[in-house]
């Protein structure tokens, strides 16, 4: 791992040689060129100055994707502070968790989280900023209101002229196993895992997409972000690799609905498309499905002497539907629907469906659309080793094993969970079962941990939902599963207290819904519970008494 250069250094340069080059765009607003970013990085630094952050302080950004959050990301980094990107879709209270576990001294809020957290339970924050314009919600020290009020006269007192190349001045990290950034991986206290990123994991997954996509996409390339970006798969590949690449973003800024989707596809025409499975699936199934669906088309594309003509229609129809001009179509972050997956190789379609962890941020595996295999998730990204823990890795599943510099640090404050993670000689564990083949494709049999993937590939820790099903009226104890996109509640009611009561198995089944409408208000979108069902007996249990859930799992 020498040789590894700063990644900072890489942002100045980006900087500097697409100065005035659109960088940034809001879909359906404002643009930023590349001199408006390293402006508003500026005018970042001189409040974090004037406000007492120093070197190593942790800043938190916490809203919808948005130019302005980039930025402020940008501007954490090239200050030397540490970024604590958090997911918006996290409710209030594991907002509060994160920072306060943390310690972040800023926190950066969109406009809708502005509105859902509560001040008074962050009491270690010295101020918290609005996104959209950098106004102060809250400040708790007269430095950082007089920085903020004055900012404008100091930064022209600053720069009388212009502020041009030459003042692009960034914190250069010395050493390439300096902590850059905490990622976590769930928001609730007792689960929540911190993730200390380095800058070698943030320069090895660019320089990873730079060897496989470098040639393919250009400066002045517009692509889309639609993942968020505090999400580690959306911040290294629809954000980062970009930027250094000098392309322009789009955020797609309101909640992208695939109508929304759809639009912005056809209208940016991105050069590359990062993809969980559920929106590709949706586009498939609601914009390709029904048109060939019928049974004049079905008979076409099974009919030797004109399938291949047929397919290639289909196939030219499908990359419109992307906006036709992108290289391939990378998909991570969750298991693939089969008949999608299925469909889309019958075709021809430009895709390949790659493999991550947070802890890698996030590339472990991938190949590209023409050597993929499908089913597999590529082989060994670019500076990583992966091995299988199996006597028979081609045959036998076993726990995946990954090793370079794109693991992380460790866990924020949790040693234990550090030592279970990275063993002593350098190898994550990442709790996915697998089989590689003799080329080396990597294919995922099952997830060995708990963890759940949401259709959109957020991380879902059941035992959270369990815990806060468990303390629910009638509820003695409940697993959670999942079905396709959708998330189940196992439930063994308390039938005792049932029978003292003289309650029918259809009172059971109105509580236990009123439950699943209750628990629902208080969990984030990605993990609510489509349904709720009464089981009969009490769960399998393992001799330490926690349940068998792979027999409960389809």
């Amino acid at each position: 791992m020498e040789n590894i250069p700063s990644f900072n250094a890489l942002i100045k340069k980006t900087i500097l040689d697409n100065w005035d080059k659109d960088a940034l765009t809001d879909f359906k607003g404002a643009t930023l060129q590349y001199h408006d970013v390293a402006r508003k990085i500026e005018k970042l630094h001189i409040m974090f100055e004037n406000s007492g952050v120093v070197k190593g302080d942790k800043i938190a950004l916490a809203g919808r994707n948005s130019a302005n959050w980039a930025v402020a990301f940008l501007a954490t980094l090239t200050y030397g502070a540490i970024a604590v990107p958090i997911l918006h879709e996290f409710t209030a209270d594991q907002i509060h968790n994160i920072v306060n576990h943390s310690e972040a001294k800023l926190l950066f809020v969109g406009d809708v989280v502005a509105t859902q957290i509560d001040a008074t339970k962050m009491l270690g924050l010295e101020g918290i900023i609005y996104i959209p314009d950098y106004s102060l919600v809250v400040s708790r020290t007269d430095k950082l209101t007089y920085a903020r009020e004055h900012l404008n006269e100091m930064f022209g007192k600053k720069y009388p002229k212009y502020f041009r190349k030459q003042h692009v001045d960034y914190y250069i990290e010395e050493d390439p196993n300096q902590l850059a950034m905490i990622n976590y991986t769930s928001g609730t206290t007792g689960f929540s895992k911190g993730v200390m990123i380095p800058y070698r994991a943030m320069w090895s997954n660019a320089d990873f997409a730079e060897h496989v996509l470098g040639d393919k996409i250009k400066a002045g390339d517009s692509v889309i972000s639609i993942l968020p970006m505090a999400h580690m798969y959306g911040m290294a590949f629809e954000f980062i690799f970009e930027f250094l690449k000098g392309c322009h973003i789009f955020y797609l800024t309101r909640v992208p609905s695939p109508a929304i989707i759809a639009q912005a596809f056809s209208e940016v025409k991105p050069a590359v498309i990062i993809a969980v499975p559920l929106v590709i699936e949706k586009i498939i199934k609601k914009k390709v499905f029904p048109k060939i669906q019928n049974n004049r088309m079905r008979m076409l594309m099974h009919m030797p002497v004109v399938s291949k003509k047929v397919n290639e229609k289909i196939c030219s129809q499908v990359s419109q539907a992307f906006g036709g001009n992108f290289y391939e179509v990378i998909i991570g972050g969750a298991a693939f629907n089969k008949e999608v997956e299925t469909f889309l190789h019958r075709i021809g379609f430009r895709y390949t469906v790659g493999y991550g962890a947070t802890e890698c941020a996030p590339i472990i595996c991938y190949a590209d659309y023409k050597d993929f295999v499908p089913g597999s998730c590529g082989k060994a990204a670019l500076h990583m080793q992966v091995r299988i823990d199996s006597s028979d890795p081609a045959n036998i599943p076993g726990e995946i094993l990954c090793k370079g510099p794109n693991v992380l640090l460790g866990y924020y404050k949790n040693e234990e969970a550090t030592r279970e993670a990275i063993d002593k000689d350098g190898w994550f564990h990442t709790g996915d079962l697998g089989l590689m083949d003799a080329d080396g494709n990597v294919f995922i049999k099952g997830r060995s941990k708990t963890m759940l993937l949401s259709a959109n590939g957020q991380n879902v820790y059941p035992e959270e939902v369990e815990d806060q099903l468990n303390s629910m009226p009638m509820v003695t104890e409940s697993v959670m599963i999942q079905e396709g996109d959708k998330f189940i509640g196992l439930v063994y009611p308390d039938f005792d207290e049932a029978n003292t009561m003289g309650f029918s198995r259809e009172d059971l089944e109105n509580i236990m819904e009123q439950n699943r409408k209750d628990l629902n208000v208080i969990l984030p979108a990605y993990c609510r519970l489509a349904e709720i069902r009464i089981h009969d007996e009490e769960f399998e249990k393992t001799p330490k008494k926690s349940i068998k859930r792979f027999l409960y799992q389809k």
